[in-house]
């Protein structure tokens, strides 16, 4: 594969504002209406509020082969640690919603190396181009459509703060073109969710400024860009006590987010795993990748209406690998075990906002990068 040169990281907060890139007036404008397509009432909504939740979309055929796709990644996992001697049992007799607890119990992290392992199955590709599906997306964005390169299996197990994501925005991950691109994402679960089980929150009109605020990195023991709700209140206009709106959603349906609106997710008090994807979607002309990791595919075209999706491109290098070489994480796990079995993440974002928070996955960061971003090469 040809080399590309990953974009410079720039600070995150810009002060600029785009109100008409997130709100109504840029939806647009649909003549024919398509199977799965939503009333224009949520379509609406989706604009005003920055989200909107569907209930009862997706049939038990179109999300049942994502989880069997999942069961075998844990399968995977499981025996590459009990090959490895990191984990004395299989826990085969344990179910889709507790296996990946017990190998945590035995060897912590093993979610993160789940959540981070970068495969497209055939389900979930089948998942994010589904006809219905992108028959909204059309609703959201127009015609022609792009799967955005960022996209992630949430292995939400039980009272994990690896699993638990503080306030953010979207783009406060991506680069700085994804502040004049809506970027839709649907956040779709595997089971019935709730408070109990870690579901959603966002910020009722969080968006509506089309800014995005200051945020600070890193959350806790973890990887994650935090937005303070002080500076949630003051930037974006958010009334704390009136605005901060919890998302159940059930099994089979989705919550649909623009990347300018505050979300979270919530603690799992639960005993079971929160299992859930969540897939991007973006104009395929106004092309907002991920610091040059990877760029958008086309998924459809209204220039060609049998048009063919290549996911070669999409296949390949792993974008997590990646991401640790922009971060100068070359030289710290040079054998290959060690590798396979690393529960740490970096990414591009670490230098984006203020590192105000240091641990186990900004350890990795060599202390130059810590104040001076250095581009590399590396592989598309």
């Amino acid at each position: 594969m040809a080399a590309n040169k990953p974009k410079e990281v720039q600070p995150g907060y810009t002060g600029e504002c785009n109100p008409e890139i997130f709100n109504l007036s840029a939806r647009p404008e649909i003549k024919e209406k398509k199977s799965g397509q939503l009333p224009d009432e949520t379509i609406r909504k989706f604009f005003e509020d920055g989200y909107v939740m569907v209930e009862n979309f997706f049939t038990k055929e179109e999300l049942e082969p994502c989880r069997e796709a999942i069961e075998k990644f844990v399968d995977q996992l499981a025996q590459k640690l009990h090959g490895a001697g990191k984990i004395k049992d299989l826990y085969k007799e344990y179910g889709f919603f507790e296996r990946l607890s017990k190998i945590e119990e035995e060897f912590p992290g093993a979610n993160i190396i789940l959540h981070k392992y970068g495969v497209l199955p055939q389900a979930f590709k089948n998942l994010w181009t589904n006809d219905r599906l992108l028959n909204v997306v059309e609703q959201l964005i127009g015609p022609d459509i792009a799967g955005h390169p960022v996209w992630n299996l949430r292995t939400k197990t039980p009272q994990n703060e690896a699993t638990t994501v503080p306030w953010h925005q979207d783009s406060a991950y991506l680069d700085r073109d994804s502040y004049t691109v809506l970027q839709p994402t649907a956040w779709i679960p595997l089971l019935d969710t709730d408070q109990q089980n870690g579901c959603m929150q966002v910020a009722h009109r969080g968006h509506k400024t089309g800014k995005v605020a200051t945020h600070q990195c890193c959350y806790g023991n973890t990887w994650y860009v935090m937005l303070e709700e002080k500076e949630m209140a003051k930037s974006l206009g958010i009334d704390l006590e009136k605005d901060i709106i919890t998302c159940p959603v059930p099994y089979g349906g989705m919550l649909l987010l623009n990347n300018m609106i505050p979300h979270r997710s919530l603690p799992n008090l639960s005993k079971q795993i929160r299992w859930s994807l969540d897939l991007r979607w973006q104009k395929p002309e106004k092309p907002a990748g991920f610091y040059g990791i990877r760029e958008h595919l086309l998924f459809r075209t209204s220039r060609d209406p049998g048009y063919k999706i290549d996911w070669s491109s999409f296949e390949g290098d792993n974008r997590w690998d990646i991401q640790k070489e922009y971060v100068n994480d070359l030289d710290v796990l040079p054998n290959a075990e060690d590798k396979d079995f690393d529960t740490t993440i970096q990414g591009p974002w670490m230098k984006k906002w203020d590192l105000v928070n240091h641990n186990t996955h900004t350890a990795k960061m060599e202390d130059d990068v810590k104040s001076t971003w250095h581009a590399q090469q590396v592989k598309a």
